[in-house]
């Protein structure tokens, strides 16, 4: 199995180079105010998803950090997490007729 990820991982990588590879040309991005940014494709596509990818991190954070205080309070108050993890038995209903 582990040989099988590196295969997917080492192609996964070849191909994304391969990409960059033949996406160096240049272009301009085009700010207000006649402000221009003048860089290669890839750098450009590179820039924007780890913006987009910290901006995604950033905005899971707060739930991320309300779900640790609740665990935390949980705990304290003497539940643990093992608690939640065990499947709660519950009576079948009642057949009627």
């Amino acid at each position: 199995m582990r040989l099988i990820t590196w295969a997917i991982r080492i192609a996964l990588f070849v191909v994304l180079l391969a990409f960059a590879a033949k996406n160096t040309d240049p272009v301009t991005l085009r700010f207000y105010f006649d402000l221009a940014w003048q860089a290669p494709l890839v750098a450009l596509l590179l820039t924007f998803f780890a913006a987009g990818a910290a901006l995604g991190l950033i905005a899971m954070s707060g739930t991320y950090l309300a779900q640790r205080r609740e665990i935390a309070r949980l705990e304290r108050a003497g539940a643990s997490r093992k608690d939640f993890a065990r499947p709660i038995a519950t009576q079948p209903p009642a057949a009627e007729g």
